[in-house]
């Protein structure tokens, strides 16, 4: 999920700055503070995965057919690379990325928060293959969130760590044949209106919104944080997520936010057992017609084009008030290199495969539903309007346009989700957690979890 799926001083500016150009000197891929895991090529050429029988260790997150897709695609183009590829689902993945990049590194892994990863030099340094492959020509917003600083932070700025198999983006989907049943014939346009239709739907015995927030990592973030988005600007949040100093989660519209999400909880518009539910779940019950909106990513776009044709829909999450900016949590599908990998250059160069060859870009937004990372003149494929992923692309227009985009919440640091954001979210549910209290102890979690680090 995502989801889920990291984010100067004089003295750490001078430290970037002579880090960069030791990255730029070395050879593609390499990092100044150990030795390349691979023998890489020359600046001069890009690596290459060869002709040599090679097969690539990946660590991917289960349910989602995007990368398998890819690979798929890739071994076609390159049948001298086979895949042994291992997959969890992304809270297990959150707690095992440490352990498993340090005892049995994967040549590319999906990542979870980066930071930590970084401070423990677990993810390789990708400053060389960016020259080597102009990633660093690309827009600067598509890797801004995949740049950490010294030691993993301030995230925003210093050296790659990783790269997107897409910029993946969070809005509510819906079901347009319930949204007939109560007369909702455009999407809402401000929150006083999407009020409006979750009030209609419950009354006409219709589940308003359909999500999950069981296990380590709930899906209630989904929903808070695009509520943060229409009560508040997207600046301080990212300062929050970028662990910029005196930051802080804990704000007056911030708390609107939580204390609007309470009340949705309170008039019923979550199903039950919203706590007990998974992702998978979720899913199952929103195609199967069990409710009228869903919060998710553009990533099950492809998948809802298949599963529901014709009948779900897609918008941004409406403003407080009309004609106001929408802001939305936009940020790359993150896949990383181990420090320790074995095939660094195999696995860099299906990287800026992904993002530059035109079947990978296909499959990208067929399979996918999200916008491709790559140059900014890069090809895109055509995407019928009936589709929802056409308005999945769209709405990714309108955030670029507006400057609305925001990590997610959840990425502030690497036990934020499990430990804090989830479990406090479920209290709230059961009500055995106050919005005031929430923010305070959330804000206390994140401010814990950088002070041990």
């Amino acid at each position: 999920m995502a989801r889920r799926v990291r984010p100067g001083r004089a003295g750490a500016a001078l430290v970037i700055a002579m880090g960069t150009l030791a990255a730029a000197c070395a050879a593609p891929g390499s990092d100044s503070q150990r030795p390349a895991a691979t023998s890489a090529a020359p600046q001069s050429a890009a690596p290459t995965c060869g002709t040599a029988p090679i097969t690539l260790n990946g660590y991917f997150e289960t349910g989602f057919p995007l990368p398998k897709a890819l690979t798929t695609e890739f071994t076609k183009q390159h049948p001298n690379v086979t895949w042994d590829i291992r997959e969890d689902q992304f809270a297990v993945i959150t707690q095992n990325a440490p352990r498993v990049l340090a005892d049995n590194p994967p040549d590319l892994m999906r990542l979870p928060q980066v930071s930590e990863l970084v401070k423990d030099d677990l993810l390789k340094n990708l400053d060389g293959y960016a020259t080597a492959f102009g990633w660093d020509k690309w827009p600067a917003s598509q890797l801004e969130q995949l740049r950490l600083g010294p030691g993993g932070r301030p995230r925003g700025e210093g050296s790659l760590y990783a790269l997107g198999l897409n910029m993946s983006m969070t809005g509510l989907f819906y079901n347009k044949k319930l949204a007939t049943q109560i007369g909702m014939s455009t999407p809402p346009a401000t929150l006083a209106e999407l009020d409006q239709a979750l009030k209609k739907a419950k009354d006409a015995g219709i589940t308003p919104i359909v999500q999950f927030n069981g296990g380590a990592t709930g899906g209630l973030a989904f929903p808070l944080q695009n509520l943060m988005a229409s009560y508040g600007p997207a600046a301080p949040i990212n300062d929050w997520i970028y662990q910029k100093p005196g930051a802080t989660i804990d704000t007056p519209t911030n708390l609107q936010a939580v204390q609007h999400l309470e009340r949705w909880i309170k008039a019923g518009y979550f199903q039950k057992d919203v706590n007990a539910v998974d992702y998978a779940t979720m899913m199952s019950r929103f195609i199967d017609g069990q409710g009228l909106f869903m919060f998710n990513g553009d990533w099950e776009s492809g998948n809802l084009d298949k599963q529901m044709a014709g009948d779900a829909g897609f918008t941004l999450m409406p403003p407080a008030e009309e004609g106001g900016k929408r802001a939305a949590m936009s940020a790359p599908l993150t896949f990383g290199i181990a420090a320790g990998a074995k095939n660094a250059d195999c696995a860099a160069f299906f990287l800026n495969w992904v993002a530059t060859d035109k079947r990978a870009r296909d499959i990208g937004v067929e399979v996918g539903g999200s916008r491709p990372m790559g140059p900014a003149d890069a090809y895109m494929p055509a995407v019928g309007e009936d589709k929802v992923t056409a308005a999945t692309l769209a709405a990714g227009a309108d955030i670029a346009e507006d400057d609305g985009a925001m990590d997610f919440i959840a990425n502030a640091t690497g036990a934020i989700y499990a430990k804090s954001w989830t479990p406090n979210l479920q209290k709230l549910v059961a009500g055995q957690q106050t919005p005031e209290d929430l923010l305070k102890t959330v804000q206390a979690d994140y401010a814990g979890q950088l002070e041990g680090n």
